[in-house]
Formats: structure tokens, C-alpha cells, sequence
């Protein structure tokens, strides 16, 4: 045997080779289910005007949108997730196969309002992991000059809630000259980058939407999850 190919600490009945026959042949033919988030509950709110600016682009693009607001929704640890508004997020979430996210940018961060929903959404609820696998656009609005700490913010939380980020985003600089009286955006390139994030957000979730659970299925979870299974057969009656 070829030492540098001995791998005795491979589980060989758990590992599996990537081949194309294990991907989707055919493709999903509903509209693509996209949730939308903000961060702000005030009246004018800049990250709630870039959403609804982003859903009448995403359903012209063809896809079904539902946009969450957070009004109501209670802080982590303060109701459980009986809450009808800890509900209605969670069945978005759920419902959801791509996202956008949009936070104003306050003391440098996300605000507290956009990370409170992302709180109540745990990694799984039941067997069902509510968000990995699906797609994400993360965008921000700024008070003052462009900056980039929110979307970065917004991409860590992404990954870490297993959802594939795609490269494109978007931030507005000075948010509060980007909208008309009527509350719609102006002709800008600030415009133009978000119908370029939400363009591309659209054909990464047409591209994974099918393949959601092979793409994040896992060598580690998969050996955990028969090591879990053996030592609870094994147990002896008491």
C-alpha cells in the first residue's frame, strides 16, 4: 500500500466521494422564496426602504418575497419562543431559500434590533436547521461616508449560521440623500450595485437551491451521528 495514501483515521463506511450523478438532475420550477430583514424601527427607516426597494426588484426578477418586521418581536431570554412573533420568524426562516440582510450601521456595528432576530433563530429547530444551505445577501445603510463594517459583521453571522454568502454586496453611503420624497431610491450606482447584489443573489440560489442538502452534508456530522447511534444501541438494559 502507498503510505502517503494510509489514512487510519478515516471512518471509510462514512466518507463519500463528490460525483456529479449525486447532484440534482432536475431543477426546482417555483419561484425562488427569498426573506428579507431590517434593522430599524424608526418611521424613515433606511435599511426598511433599501428591503422594499430590494423586493419590487427581486419579484420583478421572478421571485416570491416576504419581508420580516421585527415591530414587537421581544428580546432574546425575555419570552420564550412561543412568542407569535418568534413564530412568524422562525416560519420564515424555515420557508426561506435565500435571504437578504440589511442593517443600518450604529456605533460601528449592526444594530441591536437586526442581531435580536438573528438571536431567536437557532441552529436547528426540531431536525430541521432552519437556515443552512440557503443563500444570503448582506447589505448596509450608513448615516455618514461609505463603510464596510456591517456587511462584514453580517458575513460572519452568515457563515456561522451555514448559509452560503454570496460575493457581491452592498453599502449606502449617506443613505438619508438616496431616497425621494416618496420614499423610493434615487437613479445612483448605489442603485445599480444593489440590482447587481440581488441579481447574483437570485442566480446562486437558482444554481443551489436543489442541492441544498448534499452541499452541507458532512463528513464529521455523519460519523458523529453513527457513533451517536451505536453507543445508544449498544446500551445494556439496566
Amino acid at each position: 500500500m502507498n503510505e502517503q495514501l494510509d489514512t487510519p483515521n478515516l471512518n471509510a463506511e462514512r466518507i463519500q466521494t463528490p460525483i456529479r450523478p449525486n447532484f440534482s438532475a432536475s431543477a426546482s420550477v417555483h419561484p425562488p422564496r427569498i426573506l428579507l430583514l431590517y434593522g430599524s424601527l424608526r418611521k424613515r427607516s433606511f435599511s426598511r426602504l433599501v428591503i422594499e426597494e430590494s423586493a419590487r426588484l427581486l419579484t420583478l426578477m421572478g421571485a416570491e418575497v416576504r419581508i420580516f418586521n421585527p415591530e414587537g418581536l421581544p428580546q432574546p431570554d425575555t419570552e420564550d419562543e412561543k412568542h407569535p412573533k418568534v413564530q412568524e420568524l422562525r416560519d420564515l426562516m424555515t420557508w426561506s431559500e435565500g435571504q437578504v440582510w440589511c442593517s443600518p450601521e450604529r456605533h460601528g456595528a449592526m444594530t441591536g434590533i437586526f442581531k435580536t432576530q438573528l438571536d431567536w433563530v437557532p441552529l436547528s429547530i426540531g431536525s430541521v436547521r432552519p437556515t443552512q444551505g440557503k443563500t444570503l445577501a448582506v447589505m448596509q445603510v450608513c448615516g455618514g461616508s461609505q463603510s464596510f463594517n456591517v456587511v462584514n459583521q453580517l458575513r460572519v453571522l452568515g457563515r456561522w449560521m451555514r448559509m452560503f454568502t454570496i460575493p457581491n454586496q452592498s453599502s449606502v453611503a449617506k443613505a438619508y440623500l438616496e431616497f425621494d420624497d416618496n420614499d423610493r431610491m434615487k437613479p445612483s450606482p448605489y442603485y445599480n450595485r444593489i440590482v447587481d447584489v440581488l441579481e447574483e443573489l437570485m442566480k446562486f440560489t437558482l444554481l443551489l437551491r436543489d442541492n441544498q442538502s448534499l452541499l452541507v452534508d458532512r463528513y464529521s456530522e455523519r460519523v458523529e451521528s453513527a457513533d451517536a447511534l451505536s453507543q445508544r444501541v449498544n446500551l445494556r438494559s439496566i
